[in-house]
């Protein structure tokens, strides 16, 4: 079973590191042509707020509610399968046309909520407005990917929606390069570009739900049973399973109150903590979830635990480097992908600073991706509700607190901190209901992590050149500088891995007793 969950991972992992690159490039690009001033600040809030959204009504709780019940469908029978669908389907169509609506009349209000800091700038308010009702339609195709997305992962088929946001990136470049010339404020064209990404998504995994048979035919149906017990799930979850994206929109609220380019800076350096969670805690999250419902639904007590723990041994290997890599190479990082054109250094400085506190938060947001839906898996959205909501509070507190002595900087450590509080309930909370049952080993097999990862900032800290070299460097000399930095201390890393006795073989066996 692990090797099969590991495979399963890593088509995960592969399509979204695809899907990350060209979001890096889409990012390059934007950084390349509009900078970090008035209209990227507006942008982001009015890509961000169905973004936002989208994880309560897409991937985030309606996945968390939809798969586990939907695993209990399977087993009852295709014709009571297809009803799920169907009323599932037509259901949500529904609610989230009739929010798609309200959300395009009452668009200047909206930004008025979610980015009050604009009031008093009439360009702004007026521009993150109109951006706003062409982005809000987003959240209704984008939702309803996400259900076809959760309907082929649990068949099985993990590549098709790991792929599917490389056309939102494909969509985003394609509008910056070639639709921005043609608006008064350029800035529109990424809008557009958002929208006409959401449709390719929806369009592009309709033939494969024909493929296994599932395409849905909508219909409104409140009272199916197995619609009930997905939006009473999925009410407590909404807000549960988007903590982290709930942070990071009050982030952008108050961020809405410092100096012109807050809001960019804390975007820019977001997107460089996305990609490993993106690319490794995410798709690890989207494995694992229907694995686990299965063997909660099997009765499966031991092999339940043991699938939370081969996944935090996972975490623990793949993500402790890649959070010291975020935090050492913070600004090297920015300058080499996007000090380019509007985007200067200051820019990149600015951006390194919020990077390195979001990478402190790393390993708590990949935790949050591997403990939650140990709750969500059983059906419980009471307990990571009840977690949220206290860090939540904490976050507001210390967003208030920190924003006033660091700035942005103290938004993004914020945000990391209370991550940590998250994943340190949601841990505690299986411990203590006996969910999960940690397997022998752990103390030595993190004693032997630590040889490795001090290598690793050891090689980071003799092969990084000063940054006079770095702002000196052209956008080529510094790629080639940055991938042999990171190769080696990479290389340095996995080495150690080995000769500490960490055998990545041995995670793919079934269900391993030790790592020794």
């Amino acid at each position: 079973m692990s090797e099969k969950l590991f495979k399963s991972t890593a088509v995960v992992s592969s399509m979204t590191f695809l899907s990350r690159i060209l979001g890096f490039i889409r990012d390059i690009v934007i950084a390349r042509l509009f900078g970090a001033g008035m209209g990227t600040d507006v942008f982001f809030v009015a890509f961000k707020i169905p973004n936002f959204l989208r994880r309560l009504f897409a991937e985030g709780a309606f996945s968390q509610a939809f798969i586990p019940v939907l695993a209990e469908y399977r087993e009852k029978g295709d014709g009571d399968l297809k009803s799920l669908i169907a009323a599932t389907s037509g259901t949500l169509a529904s609610i989230l046309f009739i929010i798609t609506a309200i959300g395009v009349i009452a668009a200047p209000l909206i930004i008025m909520v979610f980015a009050p800091g604009f009031i008093d700038e009439p360009e702004k308010l007026d521009l993150a407005g109109d951006l706003l009702k062409i982005t809000f339609p987003y959240l209704f195709f984008i939702s309803l990917t996400a259900l076809a997305g959760s309907i082929l992962n649990s068949f099985g088929q993990f590549a098709v929606p790991a792929f599917t946001p490389v056309f939102l990136n494909i969509a985003l470049i394609g509008s910056a390069i070639w639709l921005s010339p043609y608006f008064d404020q350029p800035v529109t064209a990424l809008a557009w570009g958002v929208f006409i990404g959401g449709v390719i998504q929806l369009l592009f995994q309709i033939p494969f739900l024909i493929g296994i048979k599932q395409l849905p035919r909508p219909r409104w149906n409140t009272q199916n049973s197995g619609v009930k017990k997905i939006f009473k799930l999925m009410v407590p979850a909404m807000f549960g399973v988007s903590v982290s994206q709930i942070n990071l929109l009050l982030d952008t609220l108050l961020a809405s109150f410092l100096v012109t380019g807050s809001i960019s800076w804390l975007y820019y350096s977001d997107r460089l903590v996305e990609f490993p969670l993106g690319v490794f805690g995410i798709a690890l999250a989207t494995v694992i979830l229907p694995s686990l419902s299965k063997k909660h639904a099997s009765a499966s007590a031991n092999a339940f635990s043991n699938t939370i723990d081969w996944a935090l041994r996972w975490v623990f290997i793949i993500a402790t480097p890649a959070a010291l890599g975020l935090i050492f190479l913070a600004e090297p990082l920015l300058l080499t992908l996007f000090q380019y054109g509007a985007f200067t250094s200051e820019h990149a400085y600015q951006a390194s600073l919020s990077l390195m506190a979001y990478g402190l938060g790393l390993l708590p947001f990949i935790f949050i991706k591997v403990l939650a839906p140990g709750y969500y898996a059983r059906q419980d959205t009471k307990t990571p509700v009840k977690i949220g909501i206290i860090a939540m509070v904490v976050n507001m507190v210390l967003n208030i607190i920190l924003m006033l002595q660091f700035a942005h900087v103290g938004l993004a450590l914020a945000t990391a901190l209370s991550a940590a509080l998250n994943a340190g309930m949601l841990y505690r909370g299986l411990r203590k209901e006996g969910i999960y049952q940690p397997r022998t080993g752990w103390m030595r097999f993190s004693l032997k992590l630590l040889l490795p990862n001090l290598g690793l900032l050891m090689t980071l800290y003799w092969l990084n050149p000063n940054l006079t070299q770095w702002l000196a460097a052209s956008g080529w000399d510094r790629s080639l500088m940055l991938l042999g930095v990171i190769a080696a201390a990479a290389a340095v890393y996995f080495v150690l891995l080995r000769l500490v006795g960490i055998r990545i073989r041995q995670l793919l066996k079934p269900m391993p007793t030790d790592i020794n």
